[in-house]
């Protein structure tokens, strides 16, 4: 499947701080990805170096096929909308309109306008007068409007009411469906994730713990209830994630191929939430309190 961001053993220094180190991941392309990761996991970096704001320092990143912000043309397929929404205070809605237009040669004058209709907005307001949900509003519809083959929202919706997050993320559903793009958005609301997106990545100190499609990511991890065992005499084809014990108790997350249990498991499915909650905890152990059967592999 063609990988709509690819990475190979990627890595950014500001000075003596690794921002990101040794990164490789692979992103198919036709999915909306969630990019998921505790603070300082290099997100963010990651998603800078994918629209060329920043540079390497080490190993390689391809977005759709080239070097990220190559050309005109590449800058083209690529729609950003950052972690701050940026607009331009001083300029009225319309003005961001006429300077999408200008800067971009594919712009969509129809979606543009259309869009800002749907939501309600007044052409001639300020967007230093409007709320953080509708600034975010109109980042995305910049974005959305140059019709990009690929999306990429870094924490678009982090800051928004309940109500203002619902919204934003409606209309991302609707043009991903209109357009039929490729969408990578890092967030830390994994529960907004799961409404939208359909293929996830956790990134945890520049490391991929665990990536694929969201349907299958579920279907092959349950969390099982039963007497107490030692990890180490499971099935071989049951990788733990998650431990904990009581005196006559095990409560593991697992992920598995295989349905057949033991009877003498309870057998519950989990969360996206849960999940990514799971991989996180494990690979914020200390080393050295890891044993081998709990490491996370892919």
């Amino acid at each position: 499947m063609t990988a709509v961001l690819e990475t190979h053993g990627l890595g950014k220094r500001f000075g003596q701080r690794t921002a990101l180190s040794d990164c490789t991941l692979s992103i198919p392309a036709g999915h909306v990805t969630g990019l998921v990761g505790p603070n300082g996991a290099g997100k963010t970096t990651l998603l800078n170096l994918a629209v060329g704001l920043l540079a390497p320092t080490s190993g390689t990143i391809e977005v759709l096929g080239g070097r990220p912000a190559a050309s005109p043309a590449q800058l083209a397929k690529v729609g950003f909308v950052a972690q701050d929404t940026p607009v331009y205070s001083g300029l009225s809605v319309a003005d961001h309109l006429r300077l999408g237009a200008h800067m971009n040669p594919g712009w969509d004058a129809d979606i543009a306008r259309r869009r800002i209709s749907d939501l309600g907005l007044d052409p001639a307001q300020k967007a230093g007068k409007l709320s953080g949900g509708q600034r975010a509003q109109i980042a995305l519809t910049l974005a959305i409007a140059k019709r990009p083959e690929l999306l990429i929202l870094d924490e678009p919706i982090a800051s928004l009411d309940p109500l203002a997050r619902r919204e934003f993320l409606q209309l991302l559903m609707e043009v991903t469906a209109e357009q039929e793009i490729s969408v990578v958005m890092s967030s830390h609301l994994v529960s907004d994730l799961e409404r939208v997106c359909d293929h996830l990545v956790v990134l945890v100190a520049s490391k991929v713990l665990v990536a694929g499609e969201v349907e299958h990511l579920l279907a092959a991890h349950r969390q099982l209830t039963g007497p107490r065992r030692d990890p180490a005499d499971l099935p071989a084809d049951w990788q733990v994630i998650a431990a904990s014990h009581t005196d006559r108790q095990s409560t593991l997350l697992v992920r598995s191929e295989s349905a057949t249990f033991d009877p003498a498991w309870s057998v519950d499915q989990i969360g996206l939430e849960d999940l990514v909650l799971a991989y996180m905890s494990q690979a914020a152990k200390p080393a050295g309190n890891r044993k081998p059967e709990l490491e996370v592999q892919r």
